[in-house]
């Protein structure tokens, strides 16, 4: 690009930056939804995950049990553990469907005869698997059941003379190689990917979408179009605009994770570094040049601002996609997957949340897949500029 391109370019890149400074209140919620919205989502997805986790393990439960006069010993039991023995509703089934009750006990009919001849005795928990805030009642319940049942065991062994190792020829034991990074990073590693992406894939959008179709709209491309600057270059600078937007916008992001991670306790799991910072820009640079890219494409073919904008409904789900696959399908990675848009983003800011060594050859490897994509689209947009209909609009 000689010098009378980049001074075209640059031109441009002024104009358009001057064009969306003049209306604030547009430009101050481009820069300050990100940094203010998704710091208080994530802040208040913790604290009222840590509370809901302590609020039901250290509160008295409240079971109905079926059948509780024939275990009297177990419901005693189960006092000592915080959970309490209720008489059941008529209708229990429809009271856990109703989510009136999220746990229930049902006591075998033999379940006495069974226990005084040493044979197992039936105990049923009842609850809807599908119902997510009965997951910790459950957890106790069963916890306690199982507990019971392994203490009373070796009891009886014990009275027969047998030792309880005996029934135990395997000790098995667990250890947890997740480092604290990993496990801060569990509650980020659904939805930190998924914003960040998002912000960076959309962060130049209405820059974009006005600089292209708005203007085509208000008639006023023509006589851009009509000056003897190269159309890779007036693409260039619109795209170096809203690159500069949505790069400050990140970094605002950012920082306000980093903020934050220092002023509440509750964020501890958004203690990210400096160091992290630079490398999640690193990833979701390219990103901001791909999502630029396409937009200037797509914003350039369309006839009318509303038809531009109508691609932010399906552009918006697209970022969604490496995060349902994963959480309904878990992969291990592959190098592979680093070419691929929005998985490979979704990789990396993974192992950075967990402060994994990232591979120079996977670093290669995004680079390369994601710059070469996105001068792909950057050449889509400056073919479509150089056609003459561009400047008509309708």
């Amino acid at each position: 690009m000689n010098r009378y391109n980049v001074s075209a370019m640059w031109a441009v890149m002024r104009k358009e930056l001057r064009d969306i400074g003049r209306d604030r209140r547009t430009l101050a919620l481009i820069l300050l939804m990100g940094p203010l919205l998704y710091p208080l989502l994530m802040l208040g997805m913790g604290a009222l995950a840590e509370n809901r986790a302590k609020t039901q393990q250290d509160k008295l439960l409240e079971v109905p049990v079926i059948g509780a006069e024939r275990a009297p010993n177990l419901i005693a039991h189960l006092e000592t553990l915080g959970i309490r023995a209720i008489a059941p509703p008529a209708d229990l089934e429809a009271a856990i469907a109703r989510q009136e009750v999220d746990v229930a006990i049902e006591l075998d009919r033999d379940f006495a005869e069974d226990w005084h001849a040493g044979r197992p005795a039936m105990v049923e928990i009842i609850s809807d698997s599908t119902r997510r805030n009965a997951e910790v009642p459950v957890a106790r319940v069963r916890a306690a059941l199982s507990g019971y049942g392994e203490q009373v065991g070796m009891l009886r062994l014990m009275a027969r003379g047998i030792s309880p190792a005996v029934v135990r020829p395997v000790a098995l034991g667990s250890r947890d190689l997740a480092s604290d990074e990993a496990r801060r990073g569990m509650l980020l590693s659904i939805l930190l990917p998924y914003l960040l992406i998002l912000s960076s894939f959309l962060g130049g959008a209405y820059l974009i979408l006005d600089a292209t179709a708005g203007e085509r709209e208000r008639q006023s491309l023509e006589p851009l179009l009509a000056t003897p600057a190269p159309r890779g270059a007036l693409v260039s600078g619109k795209i170096a605009a809203a690159c500069t937007l949505g790069l400050l916008s990140l970094l605002l992001t950012l920082l306000a994770f980093k903020a934050s991670a220092q002023m509440a306790e509750t964020a501890r799991m958004l203690d990210v570094s400096f160091h992290a910072i630079a490398r999640m820009l690193l990833v979701l640079v390219p990103m901001l040049l791909i999502g630029t890219s396409l937009l200037t494409l797509l914003a350039a073919s369309a006839k009318s601002m509303k038809e531009a904008q109508s691609h932010m409904t399906w552009l918006m789900l697209l970022p969604m996609v490496p995060t349902f696959v994963l959480m309904v399908n878990p992969v291990k990675t592959q190098l592979w997957q680093f070419a691929v848009p929005f998985l490979a983003q979704n990789q990396l800011l993974l192992k950075i949340i967990r402060a994994e060594t990232i591979a120079p050859q996977v670093w290669g490897i995004y680079l390369g897949a994601s710059l070469a994509l996105a001068a792909l689209l950057w050449l889509g947009a400056v073919r479509r500029y150089q056609q003459e209909k561009l400047a008509v609009s309708g």
